[in-house]
């Protein structure tokens, strides 16, 4: 789960931007104030949900999604202009490829290259 200041801009960014598939977007609660909004990559059966804050700010989340073409992947959101993401794709010893991606709201998408089979 992200906190995250606006459902609807952060609902925009993981579709938009990201790809995302939106999974479920649901009012409930008294007169249907609150608000159930779930996202996920292609494919995925992991889903995120992205809520208001609870009592604190938002943002501060960290989630890491597979990719087959990290690079790929990268340069499509760079090619953007408008993404705040690492320079580049980075490989440690021990890690795969990766590179981290921040939303608005500065919770942290890691883009990790996906195993071998």
């Amino acid at each position: 789960m992200f906190s995250v200041s606006d459902q609807d801009a952060a609902r925009a960014f993981y579709t938009d931007v990201l790809g995302f598939e939106v999974r479920g977007d649901e009012r409930f609660g008294e007169d249907g104030a609150d608000r159930w909004l779930e996202v996920a990559p292609p494919g995925s059966s992991a889903r995120l949900a992205l809520n208001p804050p609870m009592g604190g700010s938002p943002g501060g989340g960290s989630v890491g999604v597979e990719s087959t073409d990290v690079l790929a992947e990268h340069r499509r959101l760079a090619a953007r202009g408008d993404v705040d993401l690492d320079p580049a794709p980075t490989r440690v010893p021990g890690a795969p490829l990766l590179f981290a991606v921040r939303d608005p709201d500065g919770n942290t998408i890691w883009v990790v290259e996906e195993p071998a089979s």
